[in-house]
């Protein structure tokens, strides 16, 4: 096979890779719209809407540590089939009607299986990418994703949420996600590298990316999750909660991309700070902006994730230009672990103070998350010396509610 053969082939395989999830994102995007929102509006306790939120990142943390045996027994191609098998699994338990306890374990069991799906999908990404166009070929590939989600709350907005079309919807485009992957001719890429945690390392080399990290997913998994519930319980209808949803993606493209592109020129401690205080700016706005001026709110939630997506992004970026290459494996291991297990805690201290504070609780927490930890990078700002430019890594667009998976690849990249 030529080598021109060879390209064409990775490219069109690495499309298939992206095109699977993609479908995968539009039955998340419903998925993320409709739980909460049915479950906020049924006889169910007050506590449930807010477990489901939790169960998808403790399901998340449960997947990082067993998706690298999995895949090592039967390879990237069986273990992609197993993890959508598992989505499909979550949805149909969610079509047999509503029951609050079975809800949590279904999103438990996709947590598992989203986790699952991120680091198979990227380590073959990774591998099968010439390294010429890897960094937009994974750029693109986290576009395309959160776009997905974007688009699957849309058409939630679009399906009766009384009975079980959605769910039966995510069955459908799930299963549709098998077909690219399952027709693809890309090589099976090595098994992934095991889960080696090394916190102190991390620590070491950037306590601002490790602290970062813990900070993104903690902010994500609460106002990506908890938005729905806090619209339903205003009462807003189906079709606004899922235009909300959708149009709170778009911001990963509007703000990310110009913070991140200025993080490669100045201090990206800097605009940490920046972002910080951003995300700690929108949500005084969510709390004060009525569901009636509902076009102003959009564009306030589209800011506000956008913002809390980019603390993601940025820190992993500023870990990396601390680390030698040789450490990017137990690195991106510790990295993943500490994002699943904020998003896991930070959900469930919110789902505990609700009955307390009120339906806006995640939006305190999610100001209080970004003022420490903007005070924290301040400090550490006072501590040590900028990275010089040409030590940075160049900024790619990353969401938080797509771990890094990607360093997580043995052996050597697919042929150039």
């Amino acid at each position: 096979m030529t080598g021109e053969t060879q390209r064409a082939s990775s490219l069109f395989s690495i499309t298939a890779i992206v095109v699977s999830m993609t479908f995968v994102a539009i039955g998340n995007g419903i998925m993320l719209a409709y739980v909460p929102y049915v479950l906020s509006r049924a006889a169910a306790p007050s506590w449930t809407p807010g477990a489901a939120v939790t169960a998808i990142a403790f399901g998340g943390l449960i997947g990082c540590v067993i998706a690298g045996p999995v895949i090592r027994r039967v390879g990237h191609a069986r273990a992609f089939s197993c993890s959508l098998a598992l989505v499909i699994i979550a949805a149909f338990l969610v079509a047999l009607g509503v029951n609050p306890i079975l809800w949590v374990l279904a999103r438990g069991l996709y947590g598992v299986a989203g986790n699952s799906n991120f680091i198979i999908a990227q380590s073959w990404l990774n591998h099968a990418a010439d390294n010429r166009w890897r960094g937009k070929a994974m750029s693109f590939f986290y576009m395309a994703y959160v776009l997905g989600l974007g688009v699957g709350a849309w058409l939630f907005g679009r399906m009766p949420a009384d009975g079980n079309l959605a769910p039966l919807v995510t069955i459908f485009v799930t299963t549709i996600a098998l077909l690219p992957i399952g027709l693809t001719k890309l090589p099976t890429p090595p098994p992934p590298a095991r889960v080696n945690l090394d916190f102190a390392m991390a620590w070491r080399n950037s306590p601002v990316a490790l602290i970062g990290v813990l900070a993104a997913g903690g902010l994500s998994m609460v106002v990506q999750g908890f938005t729905p519930i806090y619209a339903a319980t205003n009462n807003v209808g189906q079709t606004d909660v899922a235009l909300l949803m959708f149009v709170m993606q778009f911001g990963l493209i509007f703000v990310q991309y110009p913070l991140g592109t200025l993080s490669d020129r100045i201090d990206r401690r800097i605009v940490l700070i920046f972002t910080c205080l951003l995300i700690a700016g929108t949500a005084v706005a969510a709390l004060f902006v009525s569901f009636g001026a509902f076009l102003v709110l959009m564009l306030v939630f589209a800011l506000w994730a956008g913002a809390v997506e980019s603390v993601y992004s940025i820190a992993n970026a500023h870990a990396n230009d601390r680390t030698d290459p040789e450490d990017f494996v137990p690195l991106a291991s510790t990295l993943l672990v500490a994002w699943s297990t904020s998003a896991t805690i930070v959900p469930l201290g919110v789902t505990a103070l609700t009955p307390v504070f009120g339906p806006q609780t995640f939006i305190y927490a999610a100001m209080a998350v970004a003022l420490l930890y903007a005070a924290f990078v301040a400090h550490r700002l006072r501590l040590r010396e900028t990275v010089p430019p040409e030590a940075r890594e160049g900024f790619e667009i990353r969401s938080a509610q797509v771990p890094n998976a990607g360093a997580l690849v043995e052996g050597d990249k697919a042929p150039e």
